[in-house]
């Protein structure tokens, strides 16, 4: 249960742990070895059930979570249950440590769907696995005192075992899988989209421009002073400056948009439903100054400026081929140093308008 909460930094997680691991240790301790010392049993169920609840309103004002309130009902429960059949004749004892084993195990059940929300065989076997091993204390004794005659081999008792295995061992190979898949479609460096998922996303935007017609752009952003940083500063300094640049892209635009690292020193946004080339050109305007700001790597403080290209679908190009290099080509035009200014105050041809760039990232 521990181990598949998703609140590990929770210090409470922590010592709610070590109150279930003491109070159940010092119960079975009391069950087994101690079974005349019936004060001891009580006290310790009380504190099964009412350890979990004091502790979860002590920290009531910092921390609330279902999966935390489920684990106290289900000790409160399990509290109540040993309260009532621990001093019973007989199997009294059998049923209470029954009992907390089938908490225990129900726990894990609940904890494990609860994190692994997905409908995969392996989270589906494991949870199942789980919920079996639960049922196993319970139906063990049901059997036994109704159906005395009925006998059932142990290694039936022990299927949920194999199950959880099971299920585990496919979970960790599904994982492996997943990560494979983001490795295979992401850049390893930044996280951000690479090259071969920016261009199916691309070809999905034109698409549904297409189909409700709206308008994508398209902006190609390239470091000016980026090769300096890596002669100067070294390698280490570059990935950390691509690193920064990625979050900050990511920060600026919306969800629905998509940015990718597409080259060494490059990335490509794709906005969806962009209003007009003026928009477009705005936010490449935000972007560049946000790259202009200073970055403090490898204990210097550095500097670098943008040249991003615009393009339009479909009022630029009617197809992805020809959206791409159009805005590659207007960013190298901003690069090379191309400031003929048209009547609307964009670069001829629409790329970008030096009169609002800063005096940082203008080119050398």
């Amino acid at each position: 249960m521990y181990s598949v909460v998703p609140y590990h930094e929770q210090r409470s997680n922590l010592i709610m742990l070590f109150t279930l691991l003491t109070t159940m240790t010092v119960y079975i301790a009391f069950l087994v070895e101690y079974p005349l010392y019936s004060w001891g049993l009580v006290a310790v169920s009380v504190l099964i059930g009412m350890a979990p609840l004091a502790l979860s309103l002590i920290v009531l004002s910092s921390f609330r979570h279902p999966l935390r309130w489920i684990l106290v009902g289900m000790y409160l429960a399990l509290s109540i249950f040993l309260l009532a059949v621990q001093r019973r004749p007989g199997n009294g004892g059998d049923l209470a440590l029954n009992g907390l084993l089938c908490v225990v195990y129900l726990g894990c059940c609940v904890h494990f769907a609860f994190v692994y929300r997905r409908t995969t065989a392996g989270s589906l076997i494991t949870t199942v696995g789980f919920a079996a091993w639960a049922l196993v204390f319970v139906l063990g004794p049901l059997l036994s005192t109704w159906k005395p005659s009925l006998i059932i081999e142990s290694e039936v008792w022990n299927l949920p075992k194999y199950l959880v295995a099971v299920g585990m061992i496919l979970l960790l190979l599904e994982e492996q899988i997943d990560h494979n898949r983001f490795l295979a479609l992401h850049d390893d460096l930044t996280g951000l989209p690479n090259r071969r998922l920016f261009l199916d996303r691309l070809k999905v935007a034109i698409g549904r421009a297409e189909r409700f017609r709206s308008t994508i752009a398209l902006l190609v952003v390239d470091l000016n002073r980026f090769k300096e940083v890596n002669d100067t500063l070294g390698h280490h300094a570059g990935d950390e400056v691509l690193k920064t640049v990625a979050l900050a892209l990511e920060g600026r635009i919306r969800k629905c948009d998509t940015v990718a690292r597409t080259g060494g020193d490059e990335f490509s946004i794709i906005l969806e439903e962009t209003a007009d080339h003026l928009s477009a050109h705005r936010v490449a305007l935000d972007l560049q100054a946000l790259i202009a700001r200073p970055l403090v790597i490898a204990n210097r403080e550095i500097q670098i400026g943008a040249s991003i290209g615009i393009a339009l679908y479909p009022r630029d190009a009617a197809d992805l081929e020809t959206l791409c290099i159009l805005a590659d080509r207007r960013m190298y035009i901003w690069k090379a140093g191309c400031r003929s200014l048209s009547p609307d105050g964009l670069q001829s041809g629409d790329g970008f308008n030096p009169t609002y760039a800063p005096s940082s990232t203008q080119p050398r």
